[in-house]
């Protein structure tokens, strides 16, 4: 079931919401848990129901260990614990990789049952891992089985993320307070919501249409020219900066309905003027997971054991900031899929940081008499961050190494650099592509949409450039509303006068995303981040 279908909108989510309040105002608490837990269980099984066990014999173990933890605070608990999670989803979501990549190498022949992936398995995997290790360092506290299920499965969060903490989610399941629906929160929820939907199906679905044939086409080994690979490459970025920002706008959205506040996990990364600033705004629970439970434990473990740092200042660059960069991101990468695009990705990231951390050096030595350290100005800081994150997204979108380096290849005018055939109404640039695919393309764009009028993409790119750098987003325009956990920091310089409060003039909006969202959920189509 997806939040961007009628299904959802209409019956799932209102019948949820409905019983939830009916159940809490006659004060069974339980029993209203309970409901959550029965209908997130539900969401979940409606793509499979047989991996519904999975979840919940995953749920069941993990507690058993937290509570073993929370007495005996023994190592060896946290160890297994994390072992058993390792390998189910190395199980699940790499068997496959493993066994390709071993007949490749040794040109041998193993055959292995294809292993489905099980919905969310690496966002309750994390989350559950995270839950063990604060159980492990004493920041949680036992609650009962019955909360820590609904910690789990809770359905807004469950698919894809955020990755949330025992301790945000806890407290909140035994406050009084969300028992009673709140009209506030009803109207913060479905504002938010709404919002959310439209980027989903009017932007980044439309997007899709433009970045998919050209990804396509580089997949085919066809050659496509300069400006069609930037086209398609910058729609793909937009399609996926849209696509999980609406998606974590729902998420946030559908919670806040219910009374619960998640945390923070999309604040307009494109804003970026570095590329840890990037990753401080984008998919920020993951990029949390990785500095406080990747980089950081192998920092120390190097750093306690390895004698190199203590030589030179090379040595220790590399045992406290290279090595443990890239093995973070490494495996960052590998979590997103198991395929060498996405370890490419996680890599193309981790050199990109820690290049801006060398930079960091040595604009610390040499201004840190009292220099000026700016120079240049934010626009064109942005502008080069866009540039090397659509980049990666390249590697990130293609379903091959081999396609990647295509689609790189027309990028950087490797097959030449030419505009002509941008503006002719029939590009032959596909190919053959509607007979192998058995789909109708009718020039560059995909079915045929704005053949003539190509100039149309980039006006509508220049506008989304204009929206994603100038326009406030979600949280800040909330912020006065408590909008999502962890927002202090990032709304601490938030000078937009446009905030939002229950007022004519909103409802008027709301209504009308509403009602344009709605028209637009023709065919549903998956989150992106559902197939991570």
């Amino acid at each position: 079931m997806l939040f961007n279908s009628y299904l959802f909108i209409l019956i799932f989510l209102p019948m949820v919401l409905i019983g939830f309040g009916i159940i809490g105002r006659l004060g069974h608490h339980k029993v209203a848990i309970s409901w959550l837990v029965a209908s997130s269980l539900l969401f979940y099984g409606w793509w499979n129901p047989l991996y519904v066990w999975l979840l919940l014999m995953s749920v069941l173990f993990n507690y058993a260990i937290g509570v073993a933890l929370l007495d005996s605070n023994k190592k060896v608990f946290l160890v297994l614990g994390i072992a058993v999670n390792i390998a189910l989803l190395g199980y699940f979501k790499y068997a496959n990789f493993f066994i390709d990549n071993v007949n490749y190498i040794l040109k041998s022949n193993f055959s292995f049952d294809d292993v489905i992936l099980p919905l969310a398995i690496s966002f309750f995997t994390f989350q559950q891992i995270t839950y063990l290790i604060d159980a492990y360092n004493g920041k949680t506290k036992e609650y009962s089985f019955l909360h820590y299920l609904l910690f789990v499965t809770f359905f807004p969060q469950l698919i894809a993320g955020p990755i949330v903490h025992h301790k945000e989610m806890m407290p909140q399941f035994c406050n009084d307070f969300i028992y009673k629906i709140n009209a506030r929160n009803i109207s913060i929820g479905i504002t938010i919501f709404f919002i959310g939907l439209f980027k989903k199906v009017v932007i980044a679905d439309n997007l899709a249409t433009y970045a998919t044939p050209v990804f396509n086409a580089s997949e085919l080994g066809l050659e496509i020219t300069f400006l069609e690979a930037w086209a398609g490459a910058i729609a793909y970025s937009f399609q996926l900066y849209f696509d999980f920002s609406g998606y974590s706008e729902m998420a946030l959205g559908i919670a806040r309905m219910f009374g619960i506040i998640l945390p923070v996990n999309f604040f307009s990364p494109f804003k970026a003027t570095n590329i840890a600033d990037f990753w401080r705004r984008w998919h920020i629970t993951l990029s949390n997971f990785i500095k406080d439970y990747l980089f950081y434990p192998v920092n120390i473990v190097m750093t306690r054991y390895a004698i190199l740092n203590k030589y030179n200042k090379i040595g220790e660059f590399l045992i406290t900031v290279l090595v443990p960069m890239m093995i973070a991101w490494f495996l960052a990468g590998l979590w997103h899929g198991s395929n060498w695009t996405f370890v490419i990705f996680g890599l193309m990231h981790g050199c990109y940081l820690i290049v801006y951390r060398i930079y960091l050096d040595i604009r610390y030595l040499i201004f840190s008499k009292g220099g000026k350290s700016g120079i240049f100005s934010t626009a064109l800081l942005r502008m080069f961050m866009f540039f090397i994150v659509t980049m990666s997204f390249v590697m990130f979108r293609s379903e091959s190494v081999n396609g990647a380096i295509s689609m790189y290849k027309s990028m950087v005018g490797g097959r030449g650099i030419s505009v002509s055939s941008w503006f002719e109404s029939k590009m032959a640039v596909l190919g053959d592509i509607p007979n192998i695919l058995g789909v109708r393309y009718d020039g560059f764009f995909y079915n045929g949409i704005l053949t003539s009028n190509p100039e149309n993409l980039i006006l509508f790119l220049a506008f989304l450039f204009f929206i994603v750098w100038f326009s406030p987003n979600v949280i800040e325009l909330f912020r006065l509303n408590n909008p999502a956990l962890g927002v202090d920091v990032l709304l601490k310089n938030a000078k937009n006068r446009i905030l939002w409060n229950i007022n004519i003039y909103f409802l008027i909006a709301t209504v009308i995303l509403s009602v344009v969202s709605i028209m637009f959920v023709q065919q549903e189509s998956e989150f992106i981040y559902f197939n991570f």
